[in-house]
């Protein structure tokens, strides 16, 4: 993504003159699938694409704002009633608003932006999106928002301007993003730690179905509802605090697929545990068969694969991938695959011709780099 691009469109649409420029990047997940409603961990972490914006105030209570990729141009105010039509311009405005709602005092700025996280992959463009525009005005108009605030900021743009009741983690990686780690994510405390992850001679590569399933958003309150009646079965709050043991002593009196559902969840929750202490020996192998095994507990339990998912991650193990997974809510997306060097030219050619055979079109394939979170570039 380059600044230089953004910089002469900014010149471009407003008179010449030149603000402050922003980046905030998408996320990939490595591990801890479905476990965010059910109070267990996550591991996300930023990926080098991402958004980049330029703003500079103009002393009005006007935002004027262009988005290049889109090639439109919006302007709206600061209040409630100043809601924009366009869906891009409502994640901007959704930032401002929640800004003001907390207090803080901004004013009218003009501002274009650009970005390369690929759009409906699960990489999380629109975090990026309300990412750097809340770090960008926090740091334009000194507010002295801390960083947890500003990702609450993005969250609660998703559902008060754009209809998406998201979890904290997307937005929490681009915020909390550190080059060379991801980061496990309490949902529950929202306690947080670092793990180094610099795979030396492997590659993290996403390879994009191109196909979403409409099943998801029913699918996914289906099981949500499953989760939430075996936790009551059992008399926790949440599956996290389950063990497989006291999930067999409810086995009778909870239907087989709520069973299925959290002994997914279960065994999930304590997966994310493990490639934690992997991490800390260099122990990529161990991650890989980790990731694996989600995969084969997303398909098989908690059945939220699909034929085209399953057939790229069959073929990953058939070329000797390391670790490859079903990376997102399912029903369509990517799978996420650690990859070793020796074998990276190869799995992507078969991939490629393998899946074009079988499904008429070749996925998109996306090399991603663990990045730093929300910056000014300059």
């Amino acid at each position: 993504m380059d600044i230089e691009f953004v910089r002469s469109r900014f010149i471009k649409h407003f008179d010449g003159s030149t603000g402050s420029v922003y980046a905030s990047p998408g996320r990939i997940n490595l591990i801890g699938e479905h476990t965010d409603y059910n109070g267990g961990f996550v591991f996300p972490g930023a990926i080098d694409k991402g958004m980049i914006a330029e703003l500079k105030a103009n002393g009005s209570n006007k935002v004027r704002a262009y988005s290049i990729d889109l090639k439109d141009y919006v302007e709206f105010g600061l209040n409630e009633e100043d809601a924009p039509r366009a869906s891009w311009a409502r994640y901007i405005f959704g930032v401002c608003r929640e800004i003001v709602k907390r207090g803080g005092k901004i004013g009218g700025f003009n501002t274009a932006f650009a970005g390369d996280v690929p759009l409906g992959a699960g990489m999380s463009s629109s975090a990026a999106l309300e990412s750097t525009y809340a770090f960008a005005l926090n740091d334009m108009f000194n507010l002295g928002i801390d960083k947890f605030e500003l990702a609450k900021i993005g969250q609660a743009t998703e559902h008060n301007y754009c209809g998406v009741m998201c979890g904290i983690m997307d937005q929490f990686a681009s915020v909390f993003g550190k080059k060379g780690s991801l980061i496990r994510l309490d949902c529950r405390s929202l306690e947080y730690e670092y793990f180094p992850f610099d795979p030396q001679g492997y590659k993290l590569v996403l390879l994009d179905t191109l196909v979403k399933h409409e099943l998801a958003s029913s699918a996914y309150n289906k099981r949500r509802q499953s989760c939430e009646s075996v936790a009551k079965a059992i008399g926790v709050e949440f599956l996290r605090d389950a063990s497989l043991e006291q999930l067999k002593s409810v086995k009778g009196t909870v239907s087989d697929e709520d069973y299925m559902r959290s002994e997914y969840v279960i065994e999930e929750v304590q997966r994310v545990l493990d490639v934690c202490e992997a991490l800390k020996t260099g122990d990529y192998e161990t991650v890989g068969k980790k990731m694996y095994e989600t995969h084969r507990g997303m398909s098989k339990l908690y059945e939220v694969s699909c034929v085209e998912l399953d057939y790229l991650n069959d073929l990953a193990k058939e070329c000797g991938v390391t670790g490859s997974r079903v990376m997102g809510g399912g029903f369509g997306g990517c799978t996420i695959n650690l990859v070793r060097d020796d074998v990276y030219a190869p799995f992507i050619e078969k991939a490629k011709e393998g899946y074009k055979e079988k499904f008429g079109k070749s996925p998109k394939v996306y090399d991603v780099v663990i990045s730093d979170g929300a910056r000014r570039l300059e």
